[in-house]
C-alpha cells in the first residue's frame, strides 16, 4: 500500500516534534523539507540518517512503501 505524505509528516513529527515539515509528492516520488534543531552539529549525511530512522523502515529496499524521498534539511536560526 502507498506511504502518503501526511503519514511521512506524522512520522518525522514523532522522531522530532519541534521540526518544521512539509512534505508533498505525487504517491510514488515525495519531496520533504525539515528544519530541526536535532540537526545542530550533524553533517548533511548524518541529517538525512536521522530522517531516514524517523520513518522507521518505509524506506526498506524494494519491499518499502516509500521508494523515493528528495530532502532538503537545516537547522533553524538563531
Amino acid at each position: 500500500m502507498p506511504i502518503s505524505t501526511s503519514e511521512i509528516e506524522a512520522l518525522i513529527k514523532t522522531a522530532m516534534p519541534e521540526a518544521r515539515v512539509d512534505v508533498s509528492g505525487d504517491g510514488v516520488h515525495f519531496a520533504a523539507s525539515i528544519e530541526a534543531a536535532e540537526f545542530e552539529g550533524l553533517n548533511r549525511v548524518e541529517q538525512h540518517q536521522l530522517v531516514y530512522s524517523a520513518l522507521k523502515g518505509k524506506m526498506a529496499g524494494s519491499s518499502g512503501e516509500l521508494h523515493a524521498l528528495a530532502l532538503t534539511t537545516k537547522v533553524p536560526s538563531k
